[in-house]
């Protein structure tokens, strides 16, 4: 096989079909945009996982004078109850399991309230008397968080016993949502690529049915005629794949790492180092969809 010839007759087929090819590029750099994306998503979701789950607190809420929940009977802890909360975080039992802990009082968790939700309406209707005080624990292993539960849910003076990884789980359970729906929508639009470039061959293959003819007649295999046809699609394709990881990186350059870190400085996010790995993902789908959706389209072309 003459490669001179199987390259200009690709040149000739991109040429006469210039249209339909930059609509393959087109759709493939939305749909593998749209992949890549995806990837990293649930990369970041994974990175986010680790980093919160392993700064996650269990907080030991105290009764106020309004609780009705747990040992409270809207009664605010006393002092006593409190040091006996303390004696128990500081007990052999659980100390081995706590690597930090700190008391916050109502004038605190008001400070602390009033930062949250400032600018938000709600700031001026709480007082310091409506939220309760409370120990802030960390875990040498977050895991073992039931066993402070245990210990300690039950003591007078007590409310409740929270882990914020609880909190969590429900944000992670969005962003997985999101990152499906990114995968759905990514194979959606690699479907349509699919097509798109099956149906471009079999539209250049017509358009050169006479040649294709011709070719026959000489004794040309199929697969010399199908080369250039699979080679247009994925020549097409393949500059479709490096667009979309050009997006991939342009998108973590500048938006992840030039404005989510900046915004949200004590989060860890992807870098462009990992969006680069992605891209080798990206080029190699592109040109496997391109090749097997060419292949099949002039190999049914060539049987009628």
């Amino acid at each position: 096989m003459r490669l001179g010839l199987v390259l200009s007759e690709v040149g000739q087929g991109l040429r006469r079909n210039l249209s339909m090819v930059v609509s393959v590029v087109l759709v493939t750099f939305i749909s593998l945009t749209f992949v890549g994306t995806a990837i990293l998503l649930q990369s970041q979701i994974t990175q986010m996982k680790t980093y919160w789950y392993d700064r996650a607190q269990v907080a030991v809420y105290l009764c106020t004078e309004y609780t009705t929940a747990g040992s409270c009977d809207q009664q605010a802890a006393t002092d006593d109850q409190i040091a006996v909360v303390e004696a128990q975080l500081e007990s052999e039992t659980l100390a081995p399991f706590i690597d930090a802990y700190y008391f916050e009082d109502q004038e605190q968790a008001y400070a602390n309230f009033q930062d949250q939700f400032e600018g938000n309406a709600i700031a001026a209707l709480v007082t310091p008397d409506l939220l309760p005080e409370a120990f802030w624990v960390n875990l040498i292993d977050p895991e073992q968080s039931q066993i402070l539960t245990d210990a300690l849910a039950g003591l007078a003076g007590v409310e409740s016993v929270v882990d914020q990884r609880s909190y969590l789980d429900q944000i992670f359970a969005i962003l997985n949502s999101a990152s499906l729906t990114a995968v759905g929508i990514a194979a959606l639009m690699l479907v349509a690529a699919a097509l798109l470039i099956a149906t471009t061959i079999r539209l250049s293959a017509f358009s050169r049915r006479r040649e294709l003819g011709i070719m026959r007649l000489v004794g040309a295999s199929n697969r010399f005629i199908q080369t250039p046809f699979v080679l247009e699609g994925v020549v097409a394709a393949i500059i479709g794949s490096v667009l979309a990881g050009g997006a991939v990186v342009a998108i973590v350059h500048f938006f992840v790492q030039g404005y989510l870190t900046q915004t949200l400085p004590g989060t860890s996010f992807v870098t462009v180092d990992d969006a680069l790995l992605v891209v080798p993902v990206l080029l190699l789908a592109g040109g496997l969809l391109a090749a097997v959706a060419s292949n099949v389209a002039i190999s049914r072309y060539l049987r009628v």
